[in-house]
């Protein structure tokens, strides 16, 4: 039996509809783990003489709490408002990120990765780009806690 004789036409729009809503579905589920989408090449690109620097700021809750700020401001339209990365920019909780030691991270916020969109934050002085980083690291890995982002006002999970 042919579906034209069982179906009428406004059945099979809402099929045709059915199918493009299931489409569009599928294809936001697989958006949504934004570190298996990304290429971290970048960060194994970063001058040994940067991946070597340590971050003055390390281990001062102060310097996380105004990195967090920071990160609010300059980082959460691409990155997402948990880190969690998007459409436009990779999750900084991916393991890639946050195994990459401080130096590494402040040589990507300060020089950005322009073939890929990030834009190079040198223009912010040095001590603000390694709160950044301190947020940065502070933040649990794919996969772990329940942090929010402060002035978001959504989990990270």
């Amino acid at each position: 039996m042919r579906l034209g004789k069982v179906c009428s036409a406004s059945c099979r729009f809402l099929l045709i509809a059915a199918g493009f809503a299931a489409f569009a579905l599928l294809a936001a589920a697989a958006g949504r783990d934004s570190s298996r989408n990304w290429d971290f090449a970048p960060i194994h690109k970063v001058p040994e003489k940067a991946r070597a620097r340590l971050n003055p700021m390390a281990g001062d809750a102060q310097a996380v709490a105004a990195g967090r700020k920071l990160y609010v401001q300059h980082c959460a339209e691409c990155h997402g408002t948990a880190a969690e990365g998007g459409a436009k920019a990779p999750s900084l909780r991916a393991l890639e990120v946050q195994g990459a030691a401080p130096g590494t991270l402040f040589w990507i916020v300060s020089n950005g990765v322009i073939r890929r969109g990030m834009p190079a934050w040198s223009k912010l002085p040095e001590p603000e780009r390694w709160q950044i980083v301190s947020f940065l690291k502070s933040l649990p890995p794919d996969g772990g806690g329940q942090g929010v982002v402060a002035g978001s006002g959504k989990s990270a999970r």
